[in-house]
């Protein structure tokens, strides 16, 4: 039990799979459902320190670099003015919306790091984000839930019908 949670962290706390991978594979391997819930939220939630940290050190560092400035004046602080208008009106919501939906290339990584690339404030974007991640963990939950629940049905019916 203490490597699938092990395993259940890993991949909550991976980018790409996040909740989507954690929460099923725990879920998978009859872990009991709240403690899957917790486990991989609380892992997935640590997404938002990590992004921060790397983005804060990482980035004074690339602006150093030419390549990476022009890159940086370029298309970002294009991109910052254009969207302006749009995350102030939508920020918290819109950032909130963004991660709790559980789909390839949304989740609390991306969310993180469109919060620092449109400047949200870090308490305003990490309550945002730990909303996303929440609402996210429930509709993973339930769907993993009512998916095996179905599935075990369809399978009973199956049997009964092979075996009659």
């Amino acid at each position: 039990m203490n490597s699938i949670l092990f395993y259940a962290i890993l991949l909550s706390l991976f980018p790409i799979a996040e909740l989507r991978g954690g929460i099923p594979y725990a879920l998978a391997n009859n872990i009991n459902p709240f403690v899957a819930y917790f486990v991989c939220v609380g892992a997935n939630i640590l997404a938002f320190p990590i992004v921060f940290f790397f983005l804060e050190f990482l980035h004074p560092l690339f602006l150093k670099i030419d390549f990476y400035k022009n890159l940086f004046d370029k298309f970002v602080i294009k991109t910052r003015e254009k969207l302006n208008d749009k995350i102030k009106k939508y920020g918290f919501w819109g950032l909130m919306i963004f991660v709790m939906i559980p789909l390839p290339v949304t989740g609390a990584y991306t969310g993180s790091f469109a919060a620092w690339l449109f400047n949200i404030p870090k308490k305003k974007a990490f309550l945002s984000v730990v909303l996303g991640v929440v609402i996210s963990g429930i509709i993973v939950t339930t769907i993993m839930l009512t998916g095996i629940e179905a599935f075990q049905f369809l399978l009973k019916d199956i049997k009964w019908e092979l075996l009659a």
